[in-house]
């Protein structure tokens, strides 16, 4: 059994508690194999125990300091129980100018104190005593987290000036680079809100009519990365004009938030928005690399088109990339094959008779992107092989389209 005889309202700041007789600093820190907080104890005695109770920075001094011992246990190894114990003096009972000195020595969470308060340009230069007189019990995580962000920026060279930091506070990125862009105006000092606003509508009237389109070969909620590409830099290249003082940091955000504010429509539109208005004429057959077919006949409630990319979008992945469309009665079709970013129409020269093998011409053409793959498919529906004369050019030798492939730096 234990007894806690002293602790702090913040749960997880060490305690101080007794078992079978013995006083003992008590923490929470990282986890087991089963992601389970993992707790850890070490005898501290009754001197300890005064400092601890009086002065909460020293209490949060030593709590930092403790860390990476427990870290080094990992998920299942023991505290160092001696280093820990060895901790104990030159962190709480040490002249300040000692604790400064040591502290100068050993490893310790220094997001830890930020996060409680204590003042960074103290830390910075060594003067952790001093920093903690700033110290409180309550925890700030969003603090350590933005000194955490500036201290990576600060590595690789980047200094943001007060805009730039209250554009990345408008998107949610201030923290996290990675993170998804959100609109936050209440993130933002009052004071530059108004001259962040300029830098967005600007980043917004460079977007106008410009949007990402759906991509069924990368499944349901697939979208066109070059889309993506042209709309981030069409939006960079216009903050950059009209705001040169702005940080590169800034100008990405802002393209990222355009460019998902589009993804996010781009996947509640639907796929009909994205096709020509073109209808096919006869019965076609759409199957796959894995053996699936579908059916598609005039007057079905969605076009060829639509019908074709939505049985891509449910089978397409990363080893079922190859689809066809097959008119039975033209007795021609074509094959998209994603992993190659090309495209063979196949049309019947000789039907097979008598136990003879029909005979088929097959030619290749390489398709640019997602648009490309569109206007073709669209065009076979609309008047089969035919109707594909003017978007090759087309290559019956299989060996001359590889090195043509392989030439624009097809896999």
């Amino acid at each position: 059994m234990s007894e806690v005889v002293f602790t702090r309202r913040s749960g997880w700041i060490p305690r101080v508690v007794r078992e079978d007789g013995v006083l003992k600093l008590m923490l929470g820190a990282g986890a087991d194999a089963n992601h389970e907080p993992r707790t850890f104890t070490f005898p501290v005695g009754e001197e300890h125990l005064a400092v601890i109770r009086e002065d909460l920075g020293r209490h949060l001094l030593l709590w930092s300091a403790v860390l990476p011992l427990c870290d080094a246990a990992g998920t299942r190894g023991r505290l160092d129980e001696d280093a820990a114990v060895a901790l104990l003096d030159p962190v709480l009972l040490a002249a300040p100018a000692d604790v400064d000195a040591y502290f100068r020595r050993i490893p310790w969470d220094k997001g830890r104190l930020i996060a409680h308060g204590a003042g960074i340009d103290l830390l910075e230069r060594g003067q952790v005593c001093a920093a903690m007189r700033t110290a409180t019990e309550s925890s700030d995580a969003k603090r350590a987290q933005e000194y955490h962000a500036e201290r990576r920026r600060a590595e690789r060279g980047t200094v943001l000036g007060p805009l730039d930091a209250a554009v990345l506070r408008y998107t949610g990125q201030y923290v996290h680079g990675a993170t998804i862009p959100r609109r936050l105006p209440d993130a933002v000092d009052p004071a530059l809100l108004p001259e962040v606003m300029r830098v967005v509508a600007t980043a917004e009237h460079a977007c106008a009519g410009l949007r990402i389109g759906r991509d069924p070969r990368r499944g349901r909620r697939g979208t066109d990365k070059r889309d993506w590409e042209r709309m981030a830099a069409t939006v960079e290249s216009a903050v950059r004009r009209d705001h040169p003082e702005l940080a590169d940091d800034a100008v990405r955000t802002l393209g990222f938030l355009m460019c998902s504010e589009a993804v996010d429509r781009a996947r509640s539109t639907p796929l009909a928005a994205y096709e020509e208005a073109a209808e096919g004429r006869r019965a076609l057959a759409f199957t796959d690399d894995k053996g699936a077919e579908k059916k598609w006949r005039p007057g079905s409630p969605r076009s060829a088109a639509v019908a074709f990319w939505e049985f891509v979008e449910e089978r397409v992945g990363s080893a079922n990339e190859v689809f066809t469309i097959e008119d039975e009665e033209r007795g021609e079709g074509i094959q998209v094959h994603f992993y190659a970013d090309s495209i063979a129409r196949i049309t019947t020269v000789r039907k097979g008779r008598g136990g003879a093998e029909p005979e088929y011409r097959v030619e290749y053409s390489l398709v640019d992107g997602m648009s490309g793959y569109r206007r073709l498919v669209s065009a076979f529906v609309r008047g089969g092989c035919a109707a594909l004369d003017g978007l090759g050019p087309w290559i019956a030798d299989h060996a001359e389209f590889e090195r043509a492939r392989r030439g624009r730096g097809g896999r």
